[in-house]
C-alpha cells in the first residue's frame, strides 16, 4: 500500500514514563514523545499534522479523544518500571491505554518502557507481564525508530531496532516543537535530556542493562537538542537519561571531566537564560574507584548547575548478603565515601566558595546546596532478611551522625519485570516483608529524614520560584522545578498556578513549611505570622493590632530575615 506521509494525521499520546534512568511525569516531559514526533517529521509527516496529548489532557477534556479516534496513526508512549507517588500528573492505567486502541479508527502502535511489562502506576511491589493492550503494533525496541519505519513502510509494519546517534540528533531537534502542545508549557515544564543508554553493570532487578552497554551521545548532540528546546521556550532541563553522569563520554565506567565540561559549558552557552539545570543518576562506585577524576567532574557540574541539584546514588541495599546475591556494585562503605566526596566538592551554597564543603546552621547562606547525593534503597531483593533493614538504618544514621547531607532518601519495593533476575522471586520476597518494610520506612522518615531536612534547608532558606499546585487542609502546596524538589506547604489557600519565592519556616519528614518571601508585615495573615520561628500567637496578634508598620527594626534578626514592610519589589 502506498501512503504519502504528507497526507497522514498522527496523534501521539503521552502516558508518562518512570524508568531507572528516565523520568517523564509532569512537570517533566520525557524524550519519548519528542523523539517520536521528530522521527515522524523526518519521515515526511508535516508538523501541523502531528497532535500531542498527555493522558491527563485526555482526562480533562473528553473532546480530545476525537484526535485519538480520527488519526490515521495513533502512537501511545508510556510505561512505569520504577513507579512511585506523583503530584504533577497521574500515569496512564492499562484500562485507559486499552481504551485508546479500541477508540482509534486508524493504525495504532504503542512503545516505550511499556514493552517491559504492564503494571499499576502506584508505589509498591508488583509482578508484571507484557500485554499488547489490543494495539496493532508494539515497538519492542525504540518507539521513535518504529514510528519512522512504520510511516516509511506505508503503515504496514516495521522491524524492531534501536536508533543511532545521527537519527537521535536529527529527531531531537525536529521533535522539539511538540513541547509547545504540552499543557505545562512554557513555565512549568522541565525537559529530560538523554546523554546515554545502557549500563556497564548488571544489577538483578534493573531494566537499564536491557539497553546494552553504555552508548554515549557526543556533547554537540545534546547541546543541539537544548538549543532547539530553548528556542521553543523551555528554560528548565534535567540531564537525567543516563545510568551514571560521571561516566559520560568515557569508557562507560571511568569519569571523563573534559566531556562533562563540554556538555555543561555548551548547554550554558546555547541557553544562557535557563532557570534549571539539574541531573539525576550518579554511580557511587565511579566516585570511589576514580576519586580525583570524579572530584573534578563533580566540581564542573556544581560550577554550571543550579542550586538544589541531586545526584541519585543506587546503593539499593547496605546488606552484604543482598549485595552479593543481586550483583550490586557498591558496598555501604564505598557509598559512604562517595557521599563524603560529593558533600566536600559540591555541598556549598551560592555565596560560599566553591569546594568549601557542606554547610548548615543558622548562619548558612540562604539557598539550597549546589549538589548533594540522594540514596536509593530497594527492598524485596534476593537474600533480603530482617537484618537487611537494620543494615540500611545503620548506614543512614552514620551519614547523619558524621555531619554530611543527603538531599533525598528514596525507599521502595522492587517490581519484578520479565527479563530480569527478579522475575520469579521479587514480588514474593517483598510481600513476605511488607509489614516490616512499612515499620522500617516510618522509622527512617522520623529519625533520619526530618533532621536531615533541617540540615539541608534550615529555617530562613529561600526557595525561589515555587509553583503552587494544590490545596489541602487549608494550605497551599507547591514545588520548584528540578530534581526531586521539596514539597512546600504555605498557610492559606492561594491562587493555584502562581509562582512565589518562599522562605522555609519548619520541616516535616519529606516536606517543608514556608511563607512567601519577603512577607509583608502589614498584610500577612495570622497563620503566616505564626509560621515564622520566634512569633507565637500572642506576638502575631500584637503585630496585627499595631499595624501598619514603617520598618521591621523592632524585631530580632531571626524574624527580620522573613519580613518586610510594604509589598516586595516586583510583587503582583
Amino acid at each position: 500500500m502506498t501512503v504519502d506521509p504528507a497526507d497522514l494525521s498522527v496523534t501521539v499520546v503521552d502516558g508518562y514514563v518512570d524508568e531507572p534512568a528516565h523520568f517523564g511525569v509532569p512537570p517533566y516531559v520525557s524524550t519519548y514523545p519528542r523523539y517520536t514526533a521528530g522521527a515522524l517529521v523526518d519521515a515526511g509527516v508535516p508538523e501541523s499534522q502531528i497532535t500531542y496529548h498527555t493522558i491527563d489532557g485526555l482526562r480533562d477534556d473528553g473532546s480530545r479523544w476525537q484526535d485519538v479516534e480520527e488519526a490515521d496513526l495513533l502512537i501511545y508512549v508510556g510505561g512505569m518500571t520504577v513507579p512511585g507517588k506523583y503530584v504533577g500528573g497521574t500515569p496512564a492505567e492499562p484500562d485507559e491505554v486499552r481504551r485508546m486502541a479500541w477508540t482509534a479508527d486508524g493504525v495504532s502502535m504503542m512503545g516505550g518502557p511499556v514493552r517491559f511489562g504492564v503494571g499499576e502506576a502506584n508505589e509498591g511491589a508488583s509482578e508484571t507481564a507484557r500485554d499488547d493492550l489490543d494495539f496493532d503494533f508494539l515497538a519492542m525496541a525504540d518507539v521513535e525508530a518504529a514510528a519512522y519505519d512504520l510511516v516509511a513502510n506505508g503503515l504496514e509494519g516495521f522491524e524492531d531496532r534501536y536508533r543511532g546517534v545521527p537519527e537521535e540528533t536529527r529527531w531531537a531537534r525536529k521533535g522539539a516543537f511538540v513541547v509547545e502542545q504540552h499543557p505545562n508549557h512554557p513555565d512549568y515544564l522541565i525537559a529530560e535530556l538523554e546523554t546515554s543508554r545502557g549500563c556497564a553493570y548488571r544489577c538483578s532487578f534493573c531494566t537499564e542493562p536491557m539497553y546494552g552497554d553504555p552508548d554515549f551521545r557526543p556533547p554537540e548532540s545534546v547541546v543541539d537538542e537544548v538549543d532547539a528546546l530553548s528556542d521553543r521556550g523551555v528554560k528548565h532541563f534535567r540531564i537525567g537519561r543516563q545510568a551514571d553522569i560521571l561516566a559520560y563520554g568515557g569508557d562507560g565506567e571511568a569519569p571523563n571531566p573534559e566531556a562533562l565540561r563540554e556538555l555543561y559549558g555548551g548547554i550554558r552557552e546555547v541557553a544562557p537564560d535557563l532557570e534549571t539545570l539539574h541531573l539525576d543518576n550518579m554511580n557511587p562506585i565511579t566516585v570511589v574507584k576514580w576519586p580525583e577524576k570524579a572530584r573534578e567532574g563533580i566540581r564542573i557540574i556544581a560550577e554550571h548547575n543550579t542550586p538544589g541539584d541531586t545526584a541519585a546514588f543506587g546503593l539499593e541495599s547496605a546488606d552484604p548478603l543482598v549485595q552479593e546475591e543481586n550483583n550490586l556494585n557498591v558496598t555501604a562503605e564505598q557509598c559512604f565515601e562517595a557521599v563524603r566526596i560529593v558533600n566536600e566538592e559540591a555541598g556549598w551554597r551560592p555565596g560560599e566558595e566553591p569546594g568549601s564543603g557542606p554547610s548548615f546552621g543558622d548562619d548558612a547562606p540562604r539557598r539550597l546546596p549546589k549538589l548533594l547525593p540522594g540514596i536509593n534503597l530497594l527492598h524485596g531483593l534476593k537474600g533480603e532478611r530482617r537484618e537487611t533493614f537494620e543494615h540500611n538504618r545503620e548506614f543512614l544514621q552514620r551519614v547523619l551522625d558524621e555531619g554530611y547531607m543527603l538531599r533525598r532518601i528514596n525507599i521502595r519495593q522492587v517490581m519484578a519485570f520479565e527479563g530480569t533476575d527478579m522475575a520469579e522471586t521479587g514480588a514474593d520476597i517483598a510481600n513476605d516483608h511488607k509489614q516490616l518494610f512499612k515499620q522500617y520506612k516510618k522509622e527512617v522518615r522520623e529519625t533520619i529524614d526530618n533532621p536531615m531536612l533541617k540540615r539541608v534547608a534550615p529555617p530562613g532558606t529561600i526557595l525561589p520560584d515555587v509553583h503552587l499546585e494544590y490545596h489541602q487542609d487549608g494550605k497551599t502546596f507547591g514545588r520548584q522545578l528540578g530534581t526531586y524538589p521539596l514539597l512546600v506547604a504555605i498557610p492559606g489557600e492561594r491562587e493555584l498556578g502562581q509562582v512565589l519565592d518562599v522562605a522555609i519556616t519548619d520541616h516535616g519528614y519529606r516536606s517543608v513549611g514556608g511563607v512567601p518571601h519577603p512577607l509583608d508585615l502589614n498584610s500577612a495573615s495570622m497563620d503566616e505570622l505564626t509560621a515564622i520561628p520566634g512569633i507565637g500567637k500572642s506576638t502575631a496578634g500584637d503585630v496585627v493590632v499595631n499595624r501598619p508598620y514603617d520598618s521591621v527594626s523592632e524585631f530580632d534578626a531571626t524574624v527580620e530575615q522573613f519580613v518586610t514592610v510594604g509589598s516586595p519589589e516586583g510583587a503582583d
